[in-house]
């Protein structure tokens, strides 16, 4: 695939836009990066050295000359993340903190397939399932991952290598190396494509559900009627709950119930039973149709 033909399946802002570019030196990153040259983009980039590999010092100097080498502009941001569990969440909750809003990052649409399984095996609902679409900070989502690393080459550009994506005990490069190989071969065809245009359908129909329920997130948990509540669409009061139950945590992601919590809560709705555990040591209960949540403030979103 040419260049041209690539940049036709990216969807970059107008030519001229000033765009905040986040590489890591990878091959997705650096075909960002020519792409957005490619729109005719006023480009600054910028990379975050979390020093969490021998070889994180060494990356950072690639991007630098890199960029300089295209007479753009570069920052490098030093953070420290120290390896042990949810490292990649507390890495990418640095990179959010360290980033100017609404940088660009070199997610393709082979991101997107994996984030689907990712957030299927968590069982997501709408949201989980119709995941980086129709998202501005993400213009590579409709180009495949193996025709950015070709142009990344034929531009003579040895990306990067970051090991820890050969990692097996992180769940993203099981879905990556084992799982889409092994879907591909049981559908016998590729399956990343299907996965994507499932996600915009999906997209589609939850942008027209939230239409639909648009006034529900002003009802406040606590003023809500059970005996109301048991009244509606069962699609609507899943959603509702899932608004109302979600929660921040300390990296200021937002995270909704799971379909566990949400099928428990239904029945504390529906009075078979006057009260739920949920994640985080929390509890949903009824009281004379009254709703409560009970749990660590600290976690809890604020929704009404």
């Amino acid at each position: 695939m040419s260049a041209h033909e690539l940049l036709a399946a990216c969807r970059f802002p107008a030519a001229g836009t000033s765009v905040d570019l986040a590489v890591s030196g990878g091959a997705d990153s650096l075909g960002l990066l020519l792409l957005a040259r490619e729109a005719h983009l006023d480009v600054r980039v910028h990379h975050v050295d979390h020093h969490a590999r021998p070889a994180s010092t060494v990356d950072a100097e690639f991007v630098v000359a890199v960029a300089r080498s295209f007479d753009v502009p570069v920052v490098v941001h030093d953070v420290a993340v120290m390896p042990g569990a949810n490292f990649e969440a507390r890495a990418r909750g640095e990179r959010r903190r360290v980033l100017p809003e609404g940088s660009l990052t070199g997610h393709t649409m082979d991101d997107l397939a994996e984030t689907v399984l990712l957030n299927m095996m968590r069982g997501a609902g709408l949201d989980g399932l119709s995941p980086l679409v129709n998202d501005p900070t993400k213009p590579l989502v409709r180009a495949r991952r193996s025709d950015v690393a070709a142009l990344v080459a034929a531009r003579g550009l040895e990306a990067r290598h970051d090991e820890s994506n050969d990692d097996l005990s992180f769940r993203r490069n099981r879905v990556r190396h084992q799982l889409m190989p092994l879907l591909a071969d049981v559908a016998q065809r590729d399956i990343v494509p299907i996965l994507a245009r499932q996600a915009d359908v999906i997209f589609d129909e939850r942008a027209w559900l939230n239409v639909l329920v648009q006034g529900d997130a002003a009802l406040a948990l606590s003023d809500a009627d059970c005996r109301e509540l048991r009244q509606w669409p069962r699609a609507r009061l899943r959603r509702w709950l899932r608004v109302q139950l979600s929660v921040t945590d300390e990296l200021g992601d937002q995270h909704p119930p799971s379909s566990a919590e949400i099928e428990r809560s239904l029945r504390v709705v529906d009075g078979e039973v006057v009260a739920a555990e949920l994640e985080g040591g929390r509890r949903l209960s009824r009281r004379s149709q009254r709703l409560a949540l009970e749990g660590d403030s600290t976690t809890l979103s604020n929704h009404g």
